[in-house]
């Protein structure tokens, strides 16, 4: 895998979101989820909010993600996208914001900024790559005690376990839209048991995904190749 900036990926230091927050305390998070309704214009209810950021191109799984968008809105979930590409993709988010205005945030584009925040204030992190060979969103997601559900793929795989298999997010294995709609209820009803997600939120943020991590794999790999 590649690894991460942790200094720059740090909600205990990070200058652009709302407030601090930190394993060991998660108190900040909660400012910067009001933050990100403020930025968006949508009212804030008492349900998870799921966000999306990522070039618009059908490998990354908006195919899956379209066909059953009513379904997640209907899941009871506030839903935020960043992004920008495949034109059907940019229209389809267009107009399920002008069809869910108080649910669903769509900002075309890419904004770094805009990003750290929405990665600070997100409940969870939907990644439903068709193929990704390793990914940096989900462990950007999980330093900022957002918990990634992701498909079973490549990088993705080797970064995110289930929950069920005392992981730190949740997985779909087949590249199929109800498998990853049935992933996002189970992060749905572990999310509303506060004890349980507050617990599930501290191990992605203790996952150490920094390039010192990754190096030290590359390393080994080049000792076990060269017999060093």
């Amino acid at each position: 895998m590649n690894g991460i900036d942790v200094d720059l990926y740090n909600p205990e230091k990070d200058p652009t979101i709302a407030a601090k927050f930190s394993a060991k305390n998660h108190k900040g998070k909660a400012a910067c989820k009001a933050a990100i309704f403020e930025e968006f214009g949508m009212p804030q209810y008492d349900i998870p909010l799921i966000s999306m950021i990522s070039r618009f191109a059908d490998h990354k799984g908006f195919d899956l993600v379209k066909y059953v968008f009513d379904e997640i809105v209907a899941t009871d979930m506030q839903v935020v996208i960043l992004g920008s590409g495949e034109h059907q993709y940019e229209d389809f988010f267009q107009e399920m914001h002008w069809r869910y205005p108080d649910k669903v945030g769509f900002y075309k584009g890419y904004n770094p900024t805009l990003a750290k925040k929405i990665y600070a204030g997100s409940d969870m992190f939907l990644m439903p790559s068709k193929s990704e060979p390793c990914g940096l969103a989900q462990m950007i997601a999980a330093r900022y005690g957002t918990v990634p559900i992701v498909r079973a793929t490549g990088g993705l795989k080797d970064s995110i376990i289930d929950a069920g298999d005392d992981g730190i997010g949740f997985t779909f294995q087949s590249y199929n839209a109800h498998d990853m709609l049935d992933a996002i209820r189970r992060a749905k009803a572990y999310y509303d048991n506060k004890s349980d997600w507050s617990k599930l939120m501290t191990r992605g943020m203790k996952t150490d995904f920094s390039w010192a991590a990754s190096a030290k794999l590359y390393i080994g790999l080049y000792k076990e190749l060269t017999g060093e």
